[in-house]
């Protein structure tokens, strides 16, 4: 784990720059979206297509990917694990990554894809993230302890968004 803060945009900036299809959901979701809330960890769901697992498997290269519950062993995630449905806990040279294969139940990249949106992290990197509503569903669902302060906030966002 690096000694120094995590750098959430630098993990998204690899990400975009090796074209990975992936949406931000989880705490930095809620950043990005302008929510006042702290996390540790980039939580991303991506696709499974072919193509992408390629580009995914070189990104995570490059960030230096490796299990987190293996340490100190640094087992990294193989492009088979990486087709699953499954959650892989990672940590990088910019800090914790958890790449998801989906969240609940039906909840994969297809299924979220048409419930996010684009946003500009930076001059040359954008982003797809879950819209608002989407994120509070997600987190109603998992309704996990850290989740509903979370909610809290987020629904108060949304009550104050115009109409």
């Amino acid at each position: 784990m690096p000694e120094t803060a995590p750098d959430f945009s630098a993990i998204l900036a690899v990400l975009a720059r090796h074209r990975v299809e992936f949406i931000v959901v989880g705490g930095v979701c809620a950043v990005l979206l302008g929510a006042p809330v702290g996390t540790f960890d980039v939580d991303i769901v991506h696709s499974r297509s072919e193509q992408n697992l390629d580009r995914l498997s070189r990104a995570l290269r490059e960030l230096d990917a490796h299990y987190r519950e293996h340490l100190p062993r640094r087992i990294r995630p193989s492009r088979e694990a990486l087709a699953g449905s499954g959650h892989h806990l990672l940590v990088t040279t910019s800090g914790p990554l958890d790449v998801l294969g989906s969240i609940g139940e039906d909840d994969d990249y297809p299924a979220l894809l048409h419930n996010s949106e684009q946003v500009r992290i930076d001059q040359d990197v954008s982003v797809r993230i879950l819209v608002l509503d989407t994120l509070i569903e997600v987190k109603e669902k998992t309704a996990r302890a850290k989740d509903r302060h979370m909610l809290e906030i987020l629904r108060a966002m949304k009550e104050d968004l115009p109409e």
